[in-house]
């Protein structure tokens, strides 16, 4: 399984993680909103769980398999860090924290500070027969896995001895059996993936951090108060109880430390561990050390100890811890103990897991600083918000599809500020464009205003007019009509008219005879204009014109009254001439009022203007 995992639905992509991977381990993919941990190169230090504001990361869980261990017939054993102690500050005696783990079901219970008395022994026997090749400590598995997957050029270089860890297992096989389960219990995480590594009597079974233990004790409701005393097992160990502190492991052999003599540079830390070995690799000759090595500050701050512990005085409870014990420690039984186990095979090898992706090109490199704005200036520099250590690092990262550009804080500001320069001018048109909207919705409301004003005088004008006038769509229906027509048609189509005023969407078939209303449908077939056609209605002589105003669409006629009062004989023509003048100059003010708005209506009157014009000249 996965050693670390990045809860995808939790991560708010805060980079605090990138930020501490020493390995780019890590990567951001484009157009995902989540971090991702990439196994192969993951080197388990654990710094990412400790950085996260949204807790999204989580180690993998060795609780549920410790628990089906320990329902095992099998001698089950915990062997446990000498951290222990800095870690337990809440448990006041060492001999009631043995009896807790007695209560979760383990039979026994053995110091890993005795396998780290004969790992520091092996090491100094290995540095005082020097043959020329300078090693680095393999203690600590975080700083293993680097070499491996980092830098496989100095493998050769890596002490050949097992860590302190599985050699208290080997011993504890030793004594109980090979089929005993161990359970270790430590600070560090890495150790999961360092206990898949071996099968034989070194294996571990399941590896628990103090987390866990603290949340195994609590899910049992084991407290200390409740609890007689119990020791530890045998073998107990020496000055293996320092090795929690960095140099704990030289302490315990007397591997000398002096400026002057000693063999051996000691460094913990990140920062201090990542230099150690690059310039072991560059500079081992120029160095002239051997390098005892930690990731963490020791193995008192381990990423499997609670949050917020205080180092020294974690150091300060380890260090009492091995006084208390060495006050009443028995030498001589420790030395025979030593000889006892010390022929046990303690060696071991490393692979070659390289993870280096290959440095992209030069072009490809400065396309990315082009991006990011940084292709002037010095690249080698940064301000390290992205989690890399200059911006040309994080050019590399981003060229290799470890990271993306966002991730650039000057990148993703200067972004922000072209997107919200973006958004005040899209607002700015967009507010204009409301102006403009509500302008020409004024303007609309002012022109339909007019039209309707325009309508209305139109209307007034048709029912003043002594002719009958009526407008007809292609279904021969009704549009418009005057008083004068409903008048000239009759009673019937007086009576339809209180109900429908004007007789609008009527039927002209059901209001005039037959023959009238095919002259209409001969216009609409025809689109030709009839002018001028006497006719009869009832007793009423009229003269009717009909003409196309919308081909296919729309025709008008007019309707006049031939034995209307008005008309004498001897004044035909006067009357016929004046009723002309004063319907022409009706029609020209309603053209003029329709203006080009009402083209329709327009050319509706421009017919009967025409039709007049026709009459006049005929007359």
């Amino acid at each position: 399984m996965q050693l670390v995992e990045i809860l995808k639905d939790k991560c708010d992509l805060s980079y605090s993680c990138v930020r501490v991977c020493p390995v780019n381990a890590i990567e951001v993919k484009v157009n995902k909103d989540y971090a991702r941990i990439i196994p192969e190169r993951c080197i388990g230090c654990g710094s990412c769980t400790s950085v996260c504001p949204q807790d999204a990361i989580r180690f993998l869980d060795s609780k549920e398999q410790t628990k089906k261990l320990l329902k095992e017939k099998s001698k089950k054993v915990a062997v446990v860090a000498p951290s222990i102690s800095g870690e337990f500050h809440d448990i006041t005696d060492y001999r009631k924290f043995v009896q807790m783990f007695k209560q979760l079901g383990f039979d026994h219970i053995n110091e890993v500070s005795f396998g780290a008395d004969i790992i520091s022994l092996k090491y100094a026997e290995l540095f005082t027969n020097f043959k020329g090749k300078y090693y680095i400590s393999t203690a600590c598995p975080v700083v293993v896995s680097y070499v491996q997957k980092f830098q496989p050029e100095l493998l050769g270089n890596l002490v050949p001895l097992v860590s302190p860890m599985i050699a208290t297992a080997k011993i504890v096989r030793k004594i109980y059996g090979n089929d005993t389960k161990v359970i270790y219990v430590g600070p560090c995480i890495e150790n999961k993936n360092e206990a898949m590594d071996f099968s034989d009597d070194g294996r571990i079974d399941a590896v628990l951090t103090f987390i866990e233990l603290r949340e195994l004790f609590n899910e049992f409701n084991i407290h200390e108060s409740t609890l007689e005393y119990s020791e530890f097992d045998t073998p107990i160990g020496y000055k293996g109880s320092l090795f929690p502190i960095s140099n704990g492991l030289l302490q315990s052999a007397d591997i000398s430390e002096d400026l002057l003599t000693g063999e051996v540079i000691n460094a913990e830390g990140k920062s201090n561990m990542l230099n150690a070995v690059k310039q072991f690799f560059e500079d081992t000759e120029t160095i002239k050390k051997h390098f005892n090595l930690y990731y963490c500050e020791g193995c008192l701050m381990g990423p499997g100890t609670s949050r917020n512990g205080k180092k020294f005085i974690r150091r300060t409870r380890v260090t009492d811890y091995a006084n208390k014990r060495l006050k009443s420690f028995d030498h001589k039984i420790w030395k025979k103990e030593i000889e006892k186990y010390w022929d046990l095979d303690y060696s071991r090898t490393f692979i070659n897991d390289d993870q280096r992706i290959e440095t992209p090109s030069e072009e490809k490199i400065q396309e990315v600083l082009k991006a990011i704005g940084k292709d002037t200036g010095n690249p080698d520099l940064g301000c390290n918000a992205c989690g890399y250590n200059s911006c040309r690092d994080f050019a590399i990262a981003v060229s290799k599809g470890l990271a993306k550009t966002e991730m650039c804080l000057t990148y993703t500001l200067k972004n922000r500020h072209e997107y919200i320069k973006s958004l005040r001018s899209t607002n700015e048109k967009l507010a204009q464009t409301q102006k403009a909207l509500q302008d020409s919705e004024q303007v609309a409301r002012k022109e339909k205003e007019a039209a309707q004003e325009a309508s209305d005088i139109i209307n007034n004008m048709l029912h003043k007019l002594n002719a009958g006038i009526v407008i007809i769509d292609k279904n021969l229906k009704i549009i418009q009509s005057n008083n004068s027509f409903v008048e000239i048609l009759g009673e019937e189509a007086k009576t339809i008219n209180e109900v429908i005023p004007q007789l609008l969407g009527a039927d002209l078939k059901t209001l005039v005879p037959f023959n009238i209303y095919n002259l209409f449908n001969n216009v609409f077939s025809t689109n030709e204009n009839i002018l001028n056609r006497d006719i009869y209605i009832d007793d009423r002589f009229l003269n009717l014109s009909i003409f196309v105003i919308r081909k296919d669409k729309i025709v008008g006629a007019v309707f006049r009254d031939m034995y209307s009062p008005e008309v004498r004989k001897e004044e035909v023509i006067k009357r016929v001439n004046d009723v002309i003048d004063k319907n022409l100059e009706m029609v020209q003010k309603i053209g003029f009022l329709l203006g080009e708005g009402a083209s329709e209506t327009e050319q509706m009157m421009n017919s009967i203007i025409e039709l007049y014009k026709t009459f006049k000249k005929k007359e």
